[in-house]
């Protein structure tokens, strides 16, 4: 009689565990379909195009703000040299910024 006790147990238990499993499958499948939608070429360009804006960006800052330094250091204008350039090095970051994502790509 203890026999026929635990064996209804043991099924539900199995029961739930291959339910838990096809549950587990049907999820794997689904993330599997959603992520191969987005691992196509299109989110390759997208993110080297971010990757180009971020270099644009800090590259006119950083050059913007050594140049004028420098400037500062051997002319003696001691902030005018470095706001100028920085402010001049943003503009010219923006500008590529802006020709980079209005111009179509391929």
């Amino acid at each position: 009689m203890t026999g026929k006790g635990s064996d209804p147990e043991l099924g539900s238990e199995d029961s739930r565990l291959v339910s838990l499993e096809e549950r587990l499958d049907r999820a794997e499948a689904a993330e599997a379909k959603r992520t191969a939608v987005n691992a196509g070429p299109e989110s390759d360009a997208n993110y080297r195009l971010g990757n180009r804006v971020l270099a644009e960006l800090l590259g006119g800052l950083i050059g913007g703000g050594l140049i004028g330094w420098l400037i500062d250091r051997f002319a003696g204008t001691e902030p005018w040299g470095l706001l100028g350039m920085l402010f001049m090095g943003i503009v010219v970051a923006f500008r590529n910024i802006i020709r980079l994502t209005t111009t179509p790509r391929k």
